[in-house]
């Protein structure tokens, strides 16, 4: 195996990782520094010699951003991400079982974080074996976030800037023209991209879906735990900027291009708080993140209804159980379970509002016997994530499957159950390189079911795996779904009431 390749830019140098080729921080743009941050991404300038390219370099700018857990949650998803910030970030990771001439499906990981923190550089990312067990080509990216990716600058920098709110989003389209351009160097088909992405990844795929200047870039899709109905407005998205240069004390486009990294990601959270709650709080989910400016991003991915320029892409979408276990953690309340009654009612009613008796009264239907800690959870999971994807997939429907990911882990006393994220390692059969199941035969039957699955999405464009059933697609009449659990199973309608009952409350029914 060759694993010098190249590239029309330059030569590059990777290594072999557990019998696949891996190229790491491959730039697929210019980086964004001085005059540059918060452009439209670049063109790549060529290099001469030989890149060394065996190693993860930095990530986007997030210090701060992410929210702290529980002690023992520190390495739930395994070694950290060590990688310095920097906003030379515009790169890219490549796991290929060979270079050279291939007809391989791509598979385009957009990472999590909600637009504002994340990398493609952990290592339960580490893309070795999704690459081997489907034989397909692996590719994850790293982009803009936060300020560096979404600050709106149009009012103020002019036309020069008519596109900085949406820096991050274009980044996408950069790395997948790169995909489009070069992949085939790497045993890759171009005209076989499957995109995919948890989280803020699933939030990244949603709006791909709706951006004219992504229609030919990719040819299937998977949202996991991450369906976005609604983006800012160019109003909102201007709000907020007006928020962050008077934080800053800084108002021209001179300023702010030359303020230190660390001055503008402290200027984050004092403007997201002044800004305040999104008049469609279950709907909106990102204050950076992309807006809906009539250009690159011409409406909401999926408000009133699905965009009609990705209507014939297979779309596999689903969530976690229990998403909010793991976002609830910090609460000793909840992480002990010893929360009361009314301390559940109250933080419903922050999520519910005039809807809460009616709220709380369905989960004691629904759960009578659990706690009121894991009422909260099954509440504020379904308000918070499955709303979202049931309503995506509802307003698609066609080539579009639902699954719900049902396994509990038993680590830590089960106190996490089928938290957001767990599934990640599920995706790349890395479970080994994390502590987030407790080892055995369930999780690792599971995880190379699902890997597998992905990975026969991504080459056919239809979810078959000799470890589910029949995978019907979703419809109104019988909403079939996947449950991925030690037993994997199809369910119709499964809690259809908790269903019923928050699309009645956001009026998505």
């Amino acid at each position: 195996m060759n694993d010098v390749v190249r590239l029309r830019h330059g030569a590059i140098q990777g290594a072999i990782v557990e019998g696949i080729a891996v190229f790491k921080a491959l730039p697929y743009a210019a980086p964004p520094l001085g005059p540059l941050r918060f452009l439209p991404p670049m063109p790549v300038e060529s290099w001469s010699g030989v890149r060394d390219a065996t190693s993860y370099r930095g990530r986007a700018p997030q210090a701060g951003l992410r929210s702290a857990t529980r002690p023992e949650l520190e390495d739930f998803s395994g070694a950290p991400d060590t990688s310095p910030d920097s906003e030379d970030c515009l790169t890219l990771h490549v796991w290929t079982p060979a270079v050279g001439p291939g007809k391989r499906p791509v598979m385009v990981w957009l990472h999590g974080g909600a637009f504002s923190y994340g990398s493609a550089n952990s290592e339960r990312l580490r893309g070795s074996r999704l690459a081997k067990r489907g034989d397909v080509v692996v590719v994850t990216v790293n982009h803009r976030l936060n300020i560096f990716g979404h600050l709106d600058l149009s009012a103020i920098g002019g036309a020069d800037y008519a596109r900085s709110g949406n820096a991050g989003t274009l980044d996408m389209i950069a790395a997948l023209e790169w995909v489009r351009d070069t992949i085939s160097e790497f045993g890759g088909d171009p005209t076989n991209v499957t995109i995919f992405g948890e989280s803020g990844g699933g939030g990244k795929v949603s709006t791909l879906m709706a951006m004219p200047s992504a229609v030919g870039l990719f040819h299937r899709a998977i949202i996991q735990s991450g369906a976005v109905i609604r983006h800012r407005t160019r109003e909102r998205a201007r709000a907020l900027t007006d928020l962050v240069v008077r934080e800053l004390g800084v108002s021209d486009i001179a300023g702010l291009v030359s303020m230190p990294m660390g001055r503008l990601l402290a200027a984050i959270k004092p403007a997201e708080k002044a800004l305040g709650r999104s008049p469609f709080p279950l709907f909106d989910r990102y204050p950076f993140g992309p807006i809906v400016d009539g250009d690159v991003l011409p409406r909401h991915p999926f408000d009133p209804d699905a965009p009609e320029m990705s209507r014939d892409i297979p779309l596999l979408i689903g969530d976690m159980k229990d998403e909010t276990a793991s976002f609830l953690a910090p609460d000793d309340l909840v992480w002990h379970r010893d929360l009361s009654e009314a301390q559940m009612i109250e933080r419903i009613r922050a999520i519910a509002g005039d809807h809460t008796d009616r709220v709380v009264a369905a989960y004691r239907r629904l759960y009578p016997d659990a706690s009121p800690a894991d009422r909260l959870i099954a509440a504020t999971t379904d308000a918070q994530f499955r709303i979202r994807s049931l309503t995506l997939a509802q307003r698609r429907m066609g080539r579009t499957w639902m699954y719900a990911f049902e396994w509990e882990t038993p680590v830590l006393g089960g106190r996490m159950k089928a938290p957001h994220a767990m599934d990640v390692p599920f995706t790349f059969d890395t479970i080994d390189l994390t502590n987030a199941t407790g080892g055995g035969e369930a999780p690792a039957r599971l995880a190379e079911i699902m890997s597998g699955l992905w990975a026969a999405f991504a080459r056919n464009g239809v979810p078959e795996h000799s470890g589910i059933p029949h995978w019907p697609s979703y419809d109104r009449r019988d909403r079939a779904t996947l449950i991925l659990d030690a037993t994997c199973r199809i369910e119709n309608d499964p809690r259809g009431e908790a269903r019923v009952l928050w699309q009645d409350i956001t009026g998505t029914a």
